[in-house]
């Protein structure tokens, strides 16, 4: 299992670097920046940028998110978004944007038409964070309790290099369970009767 330490991190957001020149923000500036190759967050106010991701992280992320939209929307579950979704935390001026993320339909259903241009208004139920080369185990507990902080129920940490899936649950200091290229990845109770083999997110392309 992945190493991750209980430090508390240095920065707001250990897993980015923080925008230079940049005062305080508000999370709808997320919505109107130019796309310029990096992927911005806002966390307590801070305008916070990683780098854009590459070819194994975009199709590991598109085939994870592929599958969840193919079995939330044939049984009616709820949302299912992609890298550029939003989601504006409650109570805090924070707003992430996992590789993939899911809210229950239920929660959709309280979000106004006219705020459908608006960031989400709370914390996905599910978040899946595809790893970068420049993030390491720390960064991405940081993110985790940060997720949880806004009420997220689950979170699918995705190591493309080692080929393995930590699997966090609300309340875990530590993830819980590691899925492996011999296991299947279940939606337990946030996306009940979802599973998918971890193989098949992990294999690569036909030619």
């Amino acid at each position: 299992m992945t190493n991750y330490a209980s430090a508390v991190p240095p920065t707001p957001a250990p897993w980015a670097e923080i925008v230079p020149g940049m005062g305080p923000v508000t999370v709808d500036i997320l919505l109107t920046i130019p796309d310029d190759g990096y992927v911005y967050e806002v966390v307590d106010g801070v305008l916070v940028r990683m780098a854009g991701s590459g070819k194994a992280a975009t199709r590991i992320g598109l085939r994870l998110g592929a599958a969840l939209i193919t079995y939330v929307e044939e049984h009616g579950l709820g949302i299912v978004t992609g890298a550029d979704g939003v989601y504006k935390f409650p109570s805090a001026e924070t707003g992430l944007i996992p590789d993939v993320g899911f809210y229950t339909a239920e929660r959709d259903a309280t979000i106004p038409e006219s705020d459908d241009n608006k960031p989400i208004p709370f914390a996905p139920d599910l978040a899946v964070e595809v790893v970068s080369p420049s993030q390491d185990a720390d960064d991405m507990a940081a993110k985790v309790r940060l997720y949880f902080h806004g009420g997220t129920r689950l979170v699918w940490v995705v190591w493309p290099q080692s080929k393995h899936i930590d699997v966090w649950r609300r309340g875990d200091a530590q993830p819980s369970t590691l899925r492996g290229v011999a296991d299947t990845l279940d939606g337990e109770d946030v996306i009940p009767g979802f599973s998918c083999p971890v193989a098949r997110v992990f294999a690569q392309p036909r030619a």
